[in-house]
């Protein structure tokens, strides 16, 4: 019998059908990702990259293959610039001098 849906969908509750009400979207954790990072750029570089490097990963779905949205990428690629600039900022302040080199 094929009235009231039966049959169509084998699975209604499944997993795939289901994941995205259960936490952010990915668009949502791209686009939260690219902003720590551009912020990170000006505060707190240690701390905003590497938070938007996990922002922009999980927005990927954890995975390099396949079609990766932009706000993603962006996320994942000035993030780790970003750490990696506050890293060579922080080890230039423990040496003898004034700064940066």
């Amino acid at each position: 019998m094929a009235g009231f849906g039966h049959g169509t969908r084998r699975y209604p509750r499944s997993r795939g059908r289901t994941w995205s009400r259960t936490g952010p979207d990915r668009a949502t954790l791209g686009i939260i990702g690219a902003i720590c990072a551009i912020a990170g750029f000006f505060v707190l570089g240690i701390i905003l990259g590497p938070v938007a490097i996990a922002c922009g990963w999980l927005a990927m779905g954890r995975t390099w293959s396949g079609a990766r949205p932009v706000p993603a990428l962006v996320a994942v690629v000035l993030g780790a610039i970003d750490t990696l600039l506050a890293i060579i900022w922080l080890a230039g302040t423990t040496t003898p001098g004034n700064g940066l080199f």
